[in-house]
């Protein structure tokens, strides 16, 4: 009998004793935790040259989106911290050791979770986060070769999505888009063209070549300039020679200020309608000092301030008190970080890599600049609003004209008609003198 009575005594302390360990456990566990430092910060790593106007606007962007996500609590209970690395890109001719040197730094040194670029050295910026398994967001470069990579070989270059400006395809057919549109507005049919002598826009060019006379249109000049150039007199002068009536331009710099200045002080006989994309930047009325009426170029809704989304005018307003500007670049940056990428990390309750590039995959949102922001299945951007797909959910690529210093949408039609826009002729005499009304 004591026998037994000892091993209940036993039975029972042995009890009490696991009881007491396992609490002591639960608890000393739980003061670990809260030992514990929080989750770091989700770090957002930016490319570019921050001391040009497209790399400063492309950082104010993705600062003020992490600034606005921090303010609302963070992405999983993390802050947003942005960092940037000058690659000296916009800066000619440009160095493609320092621009890798930049982003491996940013990579290896500064620990970015997600990269952004306007575009630099595009297919280098690719193979660099392929290597490293980092996401890459490239928000200005239309290079094809960049999705194409991501349908010829997914494992390697998955990690690489569109978040800007359309590729090249998407923009050679929304551009012959908008010659046929600015061909219906005004009657006009010859035709100059007038691009950057750059990988980025050639092969737009060759497609517009092709297209635009099985539209009716008679290219009547073309002609390559670079980037680099300042002076555009003799470029002038040959599209003046040429009677052309619409000057189709594709300039992705800085050169367009003098090209637009030069234009309105000859007051050339033809419209500027194309890509001249400076021109879309809220400052390019001061820029050009005022010289810039009547020419229209692709812009945000944001920067013209056209509501196109629900969040379009609050990003805008965010912008101005911000920055006091707001510009086409840092409106791309701006998406990606607050909208795109944010969005998807939600919905994959996390940051790991393969988790968040399978969210990216499925993204449908809204954002200031699309009602329905989609990839397709190359990591590339879902455009609306083309002359094969007219649709204006998805991302639309909308022209905007100088005005009396404010832009104006003009394309989609529909747009300009729901707005209560009109097209205008410069304020000169032209082949447009007597027909002043489109």
């Amino acid at each position: 009998m004591n026998s037994k009575a000892l091993t209940k005594v036993h039975s029972a302390a042995l009890i009490a004793i696991i009881v007491v360990a396992a609490v002591g456990g639960v608890g000393g566990y739980m003061l670990w935790r809260a030992s514990l430092p929080p989750p770091g910060d989700v770090i957002i790593g930016v490319c570019s040259d921050i001391d040009q106007p497209i790399g400063k606007s492309v950082w104010q962007g993705a600062l003020l989106a992490a600034e606005h996500i921090n303010a609302e609590g963070g992405i999983l209970g993390r802050n947003l911290t942005v960092i940037a690395e000058d690659d000296d890109s916009e800066t000619p001719p440009g160095d493609i050791a320092v621009a890798s040197n930049a982003l491996t730094k940013l990579i290896t040194i500064d620990k970015a979770d997600f990269i952004m670029t306007p575009g630099g050295f595009p297919l280098v910026y690719q193979d660099i986060c392929s290597e490293h398994k980092k996401i890459l967001f490239t928000t200005l470069t239309p290079l094809e070769n960049l999705t194409q990579r991501v349908i010829d070989n997914y494992d390697k270059y998955k990690y690489y999505f569109r978040t800007g400006n359309p590729n090249s395809s998407m923009t050679s057919e929304g551009m012959l888009g908008d010659a046929i549109t600015v061909g219906k507005y005004t009657g006009f049919t010859k035709v100059a063209l007038l691009f950057n002598d750059h990988p980025a826009v050639m092969a737009t060019l060759s497609s517009l070549t092709k297209s635009l006379p099985d539209h009716g249109f008679q290219i009547v000049h073309s002609a390559l300039c670079p980037l680099a150039a300042t002076d555009f007199t003799s470029y002038l002068t040959a599209i003046e020679k040429s009677g052309a009536e619409i000057l189709i331009t594709f300039i992705i710099n800085q050169g367009v200020i003098p090209l637009v200045k030069e234009w309105y002080d000859r007051q050339s006989p033809f419209i500027i309608w194309g890509a001249p994309m400076m021109a879309g930047d809220s400052n390019f009325w001061n820029l050009t000092e005022a010289k810039c009426e009547s020419v229209s170029s692709p812009s945000s809704p944001v920067v013209a301030g056209y509501p196109l989304t629900n969040k379009t005018m609050h990003t805008r307003e965010a912008f101005i008190q911000r920055w006091e500007s707001v510009e086409l670049p840092g409106i791309y940056a701006y998406d990606t970080v607050r909208f795109i990428l944010s969005d998807a990390i939600l919905r994959a309750g996390t940051i790991e890599t393969e988790a968040v590039i399978k969210a990216l995959e499925k993204t449908n949102v809204e954002t200031s600049s699309a009602r329905h922001f989609v990839f397709t299945s190359s990591h590339d951007i879902l455009v609306g609003g083309t002359v094969n797909d007219p649709s204006s959910d998805y991302t639309v690529m909308c022209i905007f004209q100088w005005q009396n210093g404010t832009q104006v949408l003009v394309k989609p039609e529909a747009f300009m008609k729901e707005s209560g826009a009109t097209y205008k002729y410069p304020p000169w005499q032209g082949p447009w003198s007597n027909n002043q009304t489109p």
